[in-house]
């Protein structure tokens, strides 16, 4: 922080009023005041359901399952998005035995629906017991060093010795003096592209990251953060924005190019658009996929055996990617040349020349180009 010039302050910080901040530190309360911006970058907290037995329980959220010195026998994770099934796959591969309680259908909703499909079974096929369309009503935990039994929607039970909850997230927001600047206490902050917060007047107070839960993953908050800053330079320098899409002072990425990587067995990893989405946008829509372990020999070196798909989204009438859908092993490496695509509208007749080099999963570029090539 000194490298920069910034001082640093530790304790609680909460707003006073505009441009005003104070800060409860070990040495007292200090109060600020910004010449141009403050920033709100509080993140969120794992989001605990409010149903009976919750506080005897001591459930798990994402902080203790990643720094449990010991590994439960028997270990419910509630949740089927990315956090569910990253620590299903790590504790299933520690020793516990895992049971994974899914509201919907299957994992990973939010992708491609053949992801949670080749995620599932896997998970399946390495002990994991899934069971879908089921939610949490009651734990009971008479004992404070005794199992968990957990009560479910469906009329059964079941007894563990921990629970772990990762269905959804909580702005961490309801402690930071929103309510002296006419916003809601616990609420998400509603922001504009450049990242200013729309519902309070001037250009001088900001949110970013979980806070403002547009796209609550940590690339993307430093993504909006690089961004936001630009922007408040550039305001403080009373200076024309540059907000036109893909402008160096607004988070067009946080709408059309977020990529995310899920380190499950198999590894999924996503940018841009779903089909569905897509389609929902009323885009011309043509879908490619290939199988990466039949179509792909570099896959095949890479394991035996392999197993995994891959889908481009591409806007027919532009000829460009809206969206690209990988899973299978060591598919996050794929991941930031699709986002180059995207993000940089990179025509298909382009991309030819992109040549994969051999023997490399990279070459299910080509695939992808060929099946778009003869679809046409």
């Amino acid at each position: 922080m000194k490298a920069i010039g910034a001082q640093l302050f530790r304790g609680h910080a909460r707003l006073t009023g505009i441009r005003k901040v104070s800060v409860e530190t070990f040495g007292g309360a200090k109060s600020l005041s910004a010449r141009h911006a403050v920033v709100i970058a509080t993140g969120s907290i794992a989001a605990v359901p409010d149903v009976p037995g919750i506080v005897e329980a001591r459930p798990w959220t994402n902080r203790k399952a990643t720094d449990s010195s010991s590994v439960p026998h028997r270990l419910a994770i509630v949740g089927g998005g990315g956090v569910g099934v990253e620590m299903a796959t790590a504790w299933q591969g520690l020793g516990a035995s895992v049971t994974l309680l899914v509201r919907g259908k299957d994992v990973l909703p939010r992708m491609e629906s053949f992801v949670g499909e080749l995620v599932g079974q896997r998970l399946t096929e390495s002990g994991v017991v899934v069971r879908t369309g089921v939610s949490v009503t009651e734990l009971r935990r008479p004992n404070a060093v005794g199992p968990v039994t957990v009560v479910l929607d469906d009329g059964t039970d079941l007894e563990v010795d921990e629970i772990l909850f990762a269905a959804g997230r909580e702005p961490l927001t309801s402690d930071v003096g929103l309510d002296t600047v006419g916003l809601t206490p616990g609420d998400w902050i509603t922001v504009d592209d450049t990242g200013r917060v729309t519902d309070v007047d001037g250009d001088w107070l900001y949110a970013l990251g979980d806070a403002n839960g547009r796209a609550m993953l940590t690339h993307q908050g430093k993504y909006q953060a690089r961004i936001a800053g630009a922007a408040i330079a550039t305001r403080a320098a009373g200076e024309p924005l540059d907000t036109e899409p893909w402008g160096a002072h607004v988070a067009t990425a946080d709408h059309l190019a977020v990529p995310q990587v899920f380190f499950s067995d198999p590894e999924a990893a996503a940018v841009g658009l779903t089909a569905a989405q897509a389609r929902d946008a009323e885009y011309q829509v043509q879908v490619v996929d290939v199988d990466l372990g039949k179509s792909v020999p570099g896959a095949n070196f890479y394991a035996d055996g392999y197993t995994g798909r891959a889908r481009l989204v591409i806007d027919a009438e532009r000829e460009v990617l809206l969206g690209a859908t990988f899973v299978g092993p060591g598919v996050a490496e794929l991941l930031h040349s699709a986002t180059i695509a995207v993000v940089g509208q990179v025509p298909i007749s382009r991309l030819w020349h992109a040549v994969p080099s051999f023997p490399t999963i990279s070459e299910v570029w080509l695939r992808l180009l060929e099946a778009y090539r003869d679809a046409g």
